[in-house]
C-alpha cells in the first residue's frame, strides 16, 4: 500500500455528546455490551441533559451561530450550564472574546432545550 492509500484509509473521528454516546449503546443492546460498555450506558443515562438529536442539533448551532469549536459545543452541550458564569468557564480559552448578549442567547437556546 502506498502512504496516500493509508492516509485516505483512516478513519474519521467525531467527538460526540454524551446523551449521542447514550443513544449509541442503546441501539447495540444491552445484552450485547461488554461490563465497560454497561457502565458507560449508565453513565450517559444519568448525566444526559437532553436527548441524541437535540444534542446534535445544539452543537451544529453552537458551531454555526456562534463559531465554536466542535469540542467547546460538545463540554457545553454535555454539561447545559444554567447562567452566563457557568457558560465561561467552557471558554475560558480566552482565544477570542465573545459578547456578553450572545453569551446570553447561548444559555437562553440551552434552557430551551434542557430535560427537566
Amino acid at each position: 500500500m502506498e502512504k496516500h492509500e493509508i492516509e485516505n484509509d483512516k478513519s474519521k473521528e467525531k467527538i460526540l455528546t454524551v446523551p449521542q454516546v447514550k443513544k449509541l449503546l442503546e441501539e447495540l443492546g444491552e445484552e450485547n455490551l461488554d461490563q465497560f460498555q454497561r457502565r458507560t450506558l449508565d453513565y450517559a443515562s444519568k448525566f444526559s441533559k437532553c436527548d441524541a438529536e437535540t444534542a446534535e442539533k445544539l452543537v451544529e448551532k453552537l458551531v454555526k451561530e456562534f463559531e465554536l469549536e466542535d469540542a467547546e459545543a460538545v463540554q457545553i452541550v454535555n454539561c447545559m450550564p444554567g447562567s452566563v458564569e457557568e457558560l465561561r468557564v467552557f471558554l475560558g480559552g480566552g482565544r477570542k472574546i465573545i459578547e456578553a448578549s450572545k453569551l446570553e442567547e447561548i444559555v437562553k437556546l440551552l434552557s430551551e432545550h434542557k430535560l427537566k
